[in-house]
């Protein structure tokens, strides 16, 4: 259990039988009144925010995220494989549960994968990943100093904005969480 005074950001709990990870968290002390925490929260199953107060004295039980490293091997018919790399053992995972996180991600990569009480709800791929480039337009030379970007198809089927002077067949630098490009391999 943990109580609001307590709350800080990233930590998770369950509340009306979903669990929640804390964005913000804000002490309120008004003129009069007593004080309260407010709290932005997102329910980490469907991905909603909700904003909710607490009494600094109330309490919550505080949820156990499990993540575990796990290898991406295939896809088959609409089933995303993964093994524990210790153990051997295989999950599956549907298209929802597994969702866009896998666009940077190539077969035989690791990534985390996140569950509550054995239900998995999550795929974490990792920060940043180095593709290779299959289809782009040629680039220009001396057309840079305005930092123009064209599109780009990387290995794994995404698309991204990359800037004029890569080429296909260059390896580049993705960040995962935003999709950016960051800088050639």
């Amino acid at each position: 259990m943990i109580s609001a005074g307590d709350f800080r950001n990233g930590i998770t709990i369950e509340l009306d039988g979903n669990i929640f990870q804390i964005i913000e968290f804000q002490h309120v002390k008004p003129g009069k009144g007593a004080a309260f925490v407010r709290t932005k929260l997102k329910n980490i199953i469907n991905g909603g925010v909700v904003e909710r107060s607490f009494r600094p004295t109330e309490k919550c039980p505080q949820a156990r995220i499990d993540r575990k490293e796990m290898q991406y091997l295939y896809e088959d018919s609409g089933l995303y494989n993964f093994m524990d790399t210790e153990t051997y053992d295989q999950v599956a995972l549907n298209a929802d549960t597994v969702g866009d996180a896998l666009k940077y991600v190539k077969e035989n990569e690791m990534v985390k994968i996140c569950s509550h009480n054995g239900n998995v709800f999550a795929i974490e791929p990792p920060l940043f990943v180095e593709l290779e480039i299959t289809d782009t337009e040629p680039g220009f030379k001396g057309d840079t100093a305005t930092g123009a970007t064209k599109p780009a198809t990387v290995e794994t089927g995404a698309q991204v904005n990359v800037p004029l002077f890569v080429n296909q067949g260059d390896k580049i630098k993705i960040d995962t969480r935003t999709g950016e490009y960051l800088s050639r391999a």
